[in-house]
């Protein structure tokens, strides 16, 4: 998974309206519910045997060993309010658009005599709404991380570098290293 995927499930995640499950049992509850009452899916999921699933929603296990732990709440994190993150999702893509935190450095194409300077940016800026729903739609359809980052640099290119075409008109913008990315919606 890319850092552009990940940005946008944890993004995803942030939009939850309760928390998740705090025991190890009652997240793998979730866990078997979710996968309609199969203990086999829910411990393929995480990688232990279908035993070991039944014994924490018996009680007989209670507490994961770390890595466990981690793999089981991200899993459930994954499916947790599902609806909830949906919502968001459509607000995003057709009202409110997405924030992009980034820090990192841009390749640029562009006209002779502008600067072409190559330095690590930190940039946070809002982009509107057709931008969030190509995103969406691109991860969606099982978009490589070269083309969701092509999106994000597009969208960048048009709204912070050439300020919604009143400047640098012909700048082409691209992704070369990516420090760090958040996105919020």
């Amino acid at each position: 998974m890319g850092i552009i995927q990940e940005s946008l499930g944890r993004a995803a995640e942030a939009t939850a309206t309760r928390p998740i499950p705090k025991t190890a049992q009652a997240q793998m509850r979730f866990l078997v519910r979710q996968a309609k009452g199969s203990t086999r899916v829910a411990a393929e999921r995480l990688g232990i045997s279908r035993r070991t699933v039944e014994r924490y929603l018996t009680g007989q296990f209670r507490r994961p060993h770390k890595d466990l732990a981690t793999r089981l709440e991200r899993e459930v994190r994954k499916d947790w309010q599902p609806r909830v993150k949906g919502r968001a999702r459509r607000r995003a893509a057709t009202a409110t658009g997405i924030v992009i935190e980034t820090r990192a450095r841009f390749g640029f194409t562009a006209a002779p005599g502008s600067t072409d300077d190559s330095r690590m940016r930190r940039v946070t800026q809002h982009l509107p709404p057709a931008y969030a729903a190509r995103l969406f739609d691109a991860e969606a359809a099982g978009a490589t991380e070269q083309q969701l980052q092509r999106i994000a640099a597009e969208g960048l290119q048009e709204i912070y570098f050439k300020d919604r075409g009143r400047r640098a008109d012909g700048l082409e913008v691209e992704f070369t290293d990516i420090d760090y990315v958040e996105l919020e919606f």
